[in-house]
């Protein structure tokens, strides 16, 4: 059934609802709640908790024109995360909350409650990122240089070995001035942040197996290509993520290979050694990635904690501008002790002092919400809230095998199922997370998004949604010229410089459209969510900011048209991104393309 839901009072994080999104203690914040002239809703009330109880503030009717009535509430913040929703009389029972996740009828848990939270804003360019992600050896090669003895030489159009005992091991030379080579590339997309998976020397083409956090791999090109990288990037006004794994390292790190050789060492207490030196917990129970203990002060000491720790040197000028950290989920946890948020918030710490505008984003697969207060990872990786759900509602049947087949397919599901979870996803945790949750089509540890869908038409629209969707949109290199793959392993599959004929250059262009969309609009990249209308193969949102609003309408398929009545958008819909405009007919009704599946969006008028 499709719902229609350009009549239900509105309210979310975003600057047209919140006067001040970054509060300090003792503020004063001032909330817009949207009514439409389709409600019944008459009056509303803020209800907030201070120190744990309940206090109601009634708001007051702001302005009224032709389309909606706006309320007005002053909330004083008295809490370091504070939470409030909207009740309002109105519908049947004349009782409603409204929370992040909608209206209710009825009572509902404060987990999806709006939050303000007066800890420190993420940096003030995060929110109009978008990120480009490189897996350094296999983007681009600038020079031959000698393999090491682990490695399995490979050339650049050799097929990857998806399983087996090598594949980690598989070389195909892919260094730092090769990523410098192609920086018009990445810029021609709209894209302004590189994030390189991790850099240091270890036993694999991932790296995710460190040997040391002291200096970049010389396969890499060393600490000079690194310093080249870092200033071309932001010679060209962009930005640089590193990839860092405070949750283990490689079993031929320094510091591990210290705590084998003496067990009275101080990196002996590093790690967690059930029985030394042969016993000891690995990440996943592999060995060859010992885990660390963060309750060891000097760990955290070299790791992230002060000016001269792993984290604070790499950042600066010279190298990166924030940090992407490895399985972030994990870190610090192990069985009964849970460090997770003292790790996070240390970091982000060190961040700060060592540069004030730098980023914190986590890996994190599942629902981040008990780690976003607001004082750790700035965001995470939306794997959980954006990437599953649209592959659930995109994916062409039969079902996606799940984990290489190990666990239940992904199923397709309607469009109604992807919109509830984003919004429930978003509603568990402040806005401001939300806006800088990493969304992600796919990633160097999932198939290529082409080919989990089946079909060009709709990796587009995933595409859309990346650049439409609140979020910090990342690419995943390749995906921008329609790579396949079924696996992680084999969608780390050499960028085909060589081989333009290889490239699907109508998906190209399509990408460059869409991220330069979201470019050039404020409403975009900054913007509210509003949810108009949800049907099984067709999605009407739009994203609101002061002075710009713009309507967004993804398609799985073909489907009947949506109308929508001009007294609520404008008689007229200018297109963006190539897409016809729309004008109301005699009636009032816009009506917009029935076709599918394609991604379009309007500038309201």
């Amino acid at each position: 059934m499709r719902q229609h839901l350009w009549t239900e009072p509105h309210h979310d994080g975003s600057p047209r609802y919140v006067s001040t999104p970054a509060p300090a203690l003792g503020d004063v914040v001032t909330l817009f709640l949207r009514v439409p002239s389709g409600s019944d809703v008459t009056r509303a009330v803020v209800r907030t908790m201070v120190d744990g109880e309940q206090v109601l503030e009634p708001a007051v009717v702001d302005r009224r024109d032709h389309r909606d009535t706006w309320f007005r509430a002053d909330l004083r913040v008295e809490n370091v995360v504070q939470p409030y929703r909207w009740l309002l009389d109105g519908g049947h029972h004349g009782y409603q909350w409204l929370t992040g996740t909608g209206l209710h009828a009825r009572d509902v848990t404060d987990s999806s409650d709006f939050r303000l939270t007066t800890h420190p804003a993420p940096p003030a360019w995060a929110q109009d990122a978008i990120v480009y992600q490189v897996f350094p050896d296999r983007f681009a090669r600038s020079v031959e240089r000698p393999y090491p003895d682990w490695a399995v030489p490979a050339r650049w159009e050799d097929p990857v070995l998806a399983a087996g005992p090598q594949r980690s091991k598989q070389v195909y030379g892919g260094d730092l001035d090769g990523v410098r080579a192609h920086l018009d590339h990445i810029a021609s997309l709209g894209a302004d942040t590189v994030y390189l998976t991790p850099f240091f020397p270890a036993r694999s083409t991932h790296r995710y197996d460190a040997t040391s956090f002291e200096r970049v791999d010389p396969l890499l090109g060393g600490d000079e290509a690194l310093a080249r990288l870092a200033r071309d990037v932001h010679a060209r006004g962009m930005r640089l993520i590193g990839d860092l794994t405070t949750n283990h390292c490689g079993s031929g790190h320094d510091w591990f290979r210290a705590a084998l050789a003496d067990p009275a060492a101080p990196e002996a207490g590093f790690f967690f050694f059930r029985h030394h030196p042969d016993d000891y917990v690995g990440w996943f129970g592999f060995r060859t990635m010992p885990k660390f203990d963060h309750r060891s002060a000097e760990l955290r000491r070299r790791l992230y904690e002060g000016p001269d720790s792993v984290v604070a040197r790499w950042l600066g000028d010279s190298g990166l501008d924030g940090w992407r950290i490895d399985v972030g989920n994990m870190t610090g946890r192990l069985g009964a002790l849970d460090l997770n948020h003292e790790v996070a918030r240390s970091i982000r710490a060190t961040m700060a002092a060592a540069r004030s505008d730098s980023l914190l984003l986590a890996e994190h697969s599942f629902d981040a919400s008990g780690d976003l207060a607001g004082d750790g990872w700035h965001g995470v990786m939306n794997y959980a809230g954006f990437t599953r759900p649209m592959w659930q509602w995109l994916r062409a049947a039969p079902d996606l095998p799940l984990e290489h087949g190990k666990y239940l397919g992904i199923p397709r599901l309607p469009g109604r199922a992807f919109a509830a979870a984003f919004r429930e996803f978003a509603a568990a945790a402040p806005w401001r997370a939300t806006a800088h949750a990493m969304n992600l089509v796919g990633s160097h540890d999932t198939w290529r998004i082409r080919t989990a869908l089946g079909d060009a038409g709709r990796a587009v629209v995933a595409l859309g949604l990346l650049a439409t969707l609140p979020g910090i949109p990342m690419l995943w290199a390749g995906d921008e010229i329609g790579l396949e793959a079924w696996s992680g392993e084999d969608a780390r599959t050499p960028f085909p410089w060589q081989a333009p004929e290889r490239w699907d250059h109508a998906t190209l262009a399509a990408t460059q459209a869409l991220l330069r969309a979201r470019r050039g609009s404020e409403a975009l990249r900054r913007g509210g969510l509003r949810w108009f209308v949800v049907d099984d193969d067709v999605l009407v949102f739009a994203r609101e900011a002061p002075g710009e609003t713009v309507l967004v309408q993804a398609a799985r398929a073909d489907h009947p048209p949506v109308r929508l009545p001009a007294a609520y958008l404008g008689s007229h819909l200018a297109g963006m991104a190539s897409t016809a405009d729309v004008v109301a007919d005699a009636v009032g009704l816009l009506t917009l393309p029935p076709g599918g599946p394609a991604v379009r969006m309007w500038r309201l008028g």
